[in-house]
């Protein structure tokens, strides 16, 4: 039911109705019994901005002139609301590629089998501290409903008198804290930044075939934007990270804007080295310069593309807005706390904050190095590790605590080992997919089985997994266990991705090398997959039935 029909059920019915007027952004609706019309009722109706009763006369206004229509997706996400305990019950909700994940108060008031049975909900989850709703490609129009037309808190916004509850609870999961942090800073840059990824990786296809020039004019366009992202990824989490922690966003991109300022990164090719810290090992910095007499230390990466000294830095400075916040006295506050922030915070990030996070940056690449290369099988166990264990990260929301590192190796050694293990589920589902919509029966399974394998092909997995694969069972096992069989092969050729780019087909140009000069790496890359989806597909079009039969064995659970 639209909002028009809504307001006409509350002033009494059609035998009320004498006339509506359709007004332009409103509505105007002439009743018969003034006493019929349940005036605040319709106030509160979400899309409605105001109404007002006159004599025998109401006068609506929509919000953005949505009243009459709304979004396709406004009755889902009202169900959604519903079902999660409403409002009063959410703290906030933000969205990533395919699900809503909600911070609610009480989980236990939340009803999973209804959301879970609703015609546009793929499944609900709870991981890493958050109610998931798994919606699919829609997730941006009824994350927009919930916000626009329901009021419901959006990313980073907790009610003032929840804020202390907050923090109390986060301090008892330090997982779930960190979890949280890094998909809310990390989740609105992933999909700009797998396309700047491709681009990287299109372009490195280019040079390699001979299409373009690194000095042409089109290479060098289309290179700015690409490498730019990664170059400036500072600024861009940096405001990504001040609306994840409650501070001012211009803030957060100030920081970042100092950590890529040319001037400073240009330190190291332009001046002499005043001195050394940490020499000969993997937490090795250097310093050229001082601030009244304390080494400004940096790392031999320096600090463009780096993820996690903006974090800290970030959280460091929403700390101290807020104590200065307190203090400052309103009269000054709005240039006073900028000022002091900038002043404080931009030494603070070069002496303490940056040399500190890129020790833990270095740990990160040394653990991922020194696994690697451990003799003869390292890299193959990492292999197999990554690949069998991506798809269940992913179902759960805990590949978070992966990206990082896959972006942190990038930044710090050009290039990331994990991310070929990590995106072969993807394409094992794809073949398997594809077989059982020529091995199914069912009309339902193949309606469901289409359009899933299309969205895992162009890298968006939830709709296979919770579709297919999952009530399967066996499917999902089999995903595993080929996926680790591939990871464990690309681990041992040592293929590695150089850049950061999006699952599924458009990921596969982030493996190219960006120098065109060697092509052993994509090659292997396809190689494996090639090798490995035919598998898939040969032993799920032998095995698949619609009854949950497999290998001559029938499912204990049928």
């Amino acid at each position: 039911m639209d909002v028009l029909e809504t307001i006409k059920a509350l002033v009494g019915g059609d035998t009320n109705v004498s006339s509506v007027i359709e007004l332009d952004g409103g509505v105007q609706i002439r009743v018969k019994d003034a006493s019929a019309v349940r005036l605040s009722e319709i106030c509160a109706l979400a899309g409605v901005e105001s109404a007002k009763l006159t004599s025998s006369v109401l006068k609506c206004t929509f919000i953005h002139g949505k009243g009459k229509h709304m979004g396709q997706y406004h009755e889902l996400a009202g169900e959604i609301l519903k079902g999660v305990g409403g409002i009063e019950n959410i703290k906030n909700v933000r969205h990533c590629i395919t699900r809503l994940r909600f911070t609610l108060k009480d989980e236990k008031i939340a009803q999973d089998e209804t959301i879970g049975n609703l015609d546009g909900v793929i499944q609900v989850m709870k991981a890493g501290g958050q109610y998931q709703v798994v919606i699919g490609a829609a997730v941006d129009d009824v994350y927009e409903e919930l916000v626009s037309e329901y009021k419901v808190p959006g990313v980073g916004t907790v009610a003032e008198d929840d804020a202390a509850e907050d923090e109390g609870e986060k301090s008892h999961n330090v997982f779930n804290m960190l979890m949280d942090t890094v998909s809310g800073c990390m989740a609105p840059t992933l999909m700009p930044l797998a396309a700047a990824g491709m681009i990287k990786g299109l372009l490195a296809l280019c040079i390699a075939m001979g299409w373009l020039t690194a000095d042409s004019g089109t290479y060098m366009i289309w290179y700015s934007i690409a490498d730019g992202f990664f170059y400036f990824l500072p600024i861009i989490l940096g405001y990504t990270a001040a609306k994840k922690f409650g501070c001012n966003e211009f803030l957060g991109m100030a920081l970042g804007a100092a950590l890529v300022y040319p001037a400073m990164v240009n330190l190291s090719s332009t001046a002499e080295v005043a001195g050394t810290i940490l020499e000969g090992t993997a937490f090795q910095m250097s310093y050229y310069n001082t601030f009244f007499g304390i080494p400004v230390i940096f790392p031999a990466s320096g600090y463009t593309s780096s993820v996690i000294p903006i974090l800290i830095a970030v959280w460091a400075a929403s700390k101290l807005e807020g104590a200065l916040n307190k203090a400052v006295p309103q009269l000054i506050r709005s240039m006073a706390v900028p000022f002091l922030c900038f002043a404080i915070m931009a030494p603070a990030t070069y002496l303490v904050i940056g040399p500190v996070a890129s020790m833990i940056s270095g740990v990160l690449t040394l653990i991922t190095e020194t696994l690697i290369n451990i003799p003869v099988v390292g890299g193959a166990v990492v292999g197999l590790v990554v690949g069998g264990a991506f798809s269940t990260l992913v179902m759960f929301g805990l590949h978070w605590a992966i990206i990082p590192i896959m972006l942190n190796n990038i930044a710090m050694l050009g290039y990331d080992p994990l991310m070929a293990a990590g995106s072969i589920g993807g394409f094992v589902g794809v073949s398997q997919g594809l077989a059982v919509i020529l091995r199914t029966k069912s009309d339902k399974t193949r309606n469901v089985a289409i359009p899933a394998t299309i969205s895992q092909f162009f890298g968006v997995g939830e709709p296979l997994l919770y579709g297919i694969q999952l009530p399967s069972k066996f499917l999902f096992i089999q995903n595993i266990v080929f996926s680790a069989a591939a990871g464990l092969v690309m681990g041992a050729l040592n293929v590695h991705a150089f850049s950061m780019g999006s699952a599924g087909l458009f990921g596969i140009p982030t493996f190219m090398d960006p120098s065109g000069a060697d092509t052993s790496n994509i090659v292997f890359y396809l190689g494996a997959l090639a090798v490995i989806m035919v598998v898939a597909f040969v032993f799920t079009m032998a095995t698949y039935h619609d009854d949950g039969s497999y290998l001559g064995k029938k499912r204990a659970d049928k």
